[in-house]
C-alpha cells in the first residue's frame, strides 16, 4: 500500500473512532428538564485530584491554599463526629462503636453504654452532636436505628459522658412506624440556639410515606430540647399528623445545618438516580418527594415524570448526576476569609468535598474539592475554626489546613 493509500486508511479510521464516541456520549442522557425558578449549574470546574494516600498534600484550590492533614486512621464505616471542650473528638461507628481521638490518635475501645442498634443495611449508630450549652449540662445528643417490634426505627436520644462510657440515656424521639427496611433512615441532628433539635430521617425505600403527615419518614422533625414538642409546631394543630414534623417530602436527609447568623435551616437529600437535593428548610413546607425529582429510578423509568408542581418546594441546588450528598456544613470561620458563607457538601458516591457559594441564599457555583479523596460521610467546623472531613473506605478524618 503507498502512502497516499495509506493516509486515507488512517483518516477513514480516526472518523469511525471518533462517530462512535459521539455515539455512545448519547447513550445515556437523562430525561429531566430544569425549569425557569433554578439556576442551572455553570461549566464543570476541573477537579482538584487529590490522592488520599499522601497526606499533608497541599491544595490550591479556586479561593483558598490549604493542606490536607490526617488527623486520625483506622477508623470502620465512620458516620458522625463531635468536638469535646477538652479537645477529643467522638466519631460514630455504623455498626454500633462510638470511639475516641485523642491528640491525634484513634484510642483503643469504644464508649460504653451505647444502645443497641439496628444494624440493617444502612442501619446503625449514625450521627451525634454536643448541644449547645454542653460546657454546663453535659448533654451530648445522637441518632441511631433502634430495633423494636416490625423492624427498626430511627432514635434521638440524649446522654451524659462519664470516664469511658455513656451515662443518664435518654431517648427523646423514635420516628414511626418501626419497618423492616434497611434503606434511608436518614439521619443528622441540629441546634437552633433557641432550645430547639432538628432531627432527619428518610423515607425507609416507600415513596409515599414523605407526603403522609401521619408517619415520620422522610421528613425533618423538630422538638425542643428535651424531647418535648414546640406548640407553635406547624402541624402541633393537626389531626392525625404527627406534631414533631417540621417539613416533609424528604428522601433521605443525611445533612443539617442551622445557620445561626442567617437563622435559616439547610438540608440535603439524596435522589433516585440523579435529583440530590440542597434545600433551605421551613417549617410546613413540602419537599416534593416523591411528587417532584430531578432524578429517575435506578432503572431509568421515570419517578413522577414531574419537576415542578402547586405548593411543592424548589432545591436551591440539585445534582444530576447524583454525588451521594452525606454531611454537611456553613464556613464561617476566620481561617477560610474566602469561603465565608459557602456550603460544604460531602459526596460518597463522588468521593469529593463540594464547595457551594450561595448569593443572597441563592445558588451562584460550584467548586470540586479533595476530588477521589474516598467517600465523604460528614464534614463539620471545629471549634477551633478549621475544617474537618470524615471519610468511609478508607475511615479517616482530616483536617484542611488553610497556608
Amino acid at each position: 500500500m503507498n502512502a497516499a493509500n495509506r493516509s486515507v486508511c488512517i483518516l477513514l479510521l480516526a472518523g469511525a473512532v471518533l462517530a462512535g464516541c459521539r455515539d455512545r456520549d448519547k447513550e445515556t442522557p437523562l430525561p429531566v428538564t430544569p425549569p425557569p425558578p433554578v439556576t442551572p449549574p455553570p461549566p464543570v470546574t476541573p477537579p482538584v485530584t487529590y490522592d488520599g494516600a499522601r497526606p499533608g498534600t497541599m491544595v490550591q484550590s479556586e479561593k483558598q491554599k490549604f493542606s490536607v492533614d490526617t488527623v486520625a486512621a483506622g477508623l470502620t464505616s465512620p458516620w458522625g463526629m463531635a468536638f469535646l471542650p477538652d479537645g477529643r473528638i467522638l466519631v460514630t461507628e455504623k455498626a454500633g462503636q462510638l470511639r475516641v481521638v485523642r491528640e491525634g490518635r484513634l484510642q483503643p475501645g469504644s464508649i460504653g453504654g451505647v444502645p443497641a442498634v439496628y444494624t440493617n443495611g444502612q442501619g446503625g449508630l449514625l450521627d451525634i452532636a454536643l448541644h449547645p450549652d454542653y460546657a454546663s449540662n453535659g448533654w451530648l445528643y445522637f441518632t441511631y436505628a433502634a430495633p423494636g417490634p416490625g423492624g427498626g426505627g430511627t432514635t434521638l436520644a440524649r446522654a451524659r459522658l462519664q470516664g469511658d462510657a455513656l451515662t443518664d440515656v435518654q431517648t427523646l424521639f423514635q420516628a414511626q412506624p418501626f419497618l423492616p427496611s434497611g434503606v434511608h433512615f436518614g439521619s443528622r441532628i441540629a441546634f437552633d440556639g433557641q432550645g430547639h433539635v432538628f432531627v432527619s430521617t428518610g423515607d425507609r425505600g416507600t415513596p409515599a410515606q414523605a407526603q403522609q403527615l401521619t408517619n415520620h419518614w422522610g421528613k425533618i422533625m423538630r422538638l425542643r430540647d428535651d424531647g418535648q414538642v414546640p406548640a407553635d409546631n406547624p402541624f402541633a394543630g393537626t389531626a392525625g399528623a404527627r406534631p414533631e414534623i417540621w417539613s416533609y417530602g424528604h428522601r433521605n436527609v443525611q445533612g443539617l445545618y442551622y445557620d445561626g447568623a442567617a437563622r435559616r435551616l439547610w438540608a440535603h437529600e439524596h435522589g433516585p438516580r440523579g435529583g440530590d437535593e440542597l434545600n433551605r428548610v421551613e417549617g410546613g413546607k413540602n419537599y416534593g418527594w416523591p411528587l417532584i425529582t430531578y432524578g429517575v429510578n435506578y432503572d431509568g423509568t421515570p419517578v413522577s415524570g414531574a419537576t415542578q408542581g402547586p405548593g411543592l418546594e424548589q432545591p436551591v441546588r440539585y445534582w444530576v448526576p447524583s454525588i451521594a450528598p452525606s454531611g454537611l456544613a456553613v464556613v464561617s470561620s476566620p481561617q477560610y476569609p474566602n469561603w465565608q458563607g459557602n456550603v460544604l457538601v460531602g459526596a460518597l458516591v463522588g468521593t469529593h468535598l463540594a464547595r457551594v457559594e450561595l448569593t443572597d441564599g441563592q445558588y451562584a457555583r460550584e467548586e470540586k474539592l479533595l476530588n477521589k479523596i474516598g467517600r465523604v460521610r460528614a464534614v463539620a467546623q471545629g471549634p477551633d475554626g478549621y475544617v474537618y472531613v470524615l471519610t468511609e473506605g478508607p475511615g479517616l478524618l482530616y483536617k484542611l489546613t488553610p497556608r
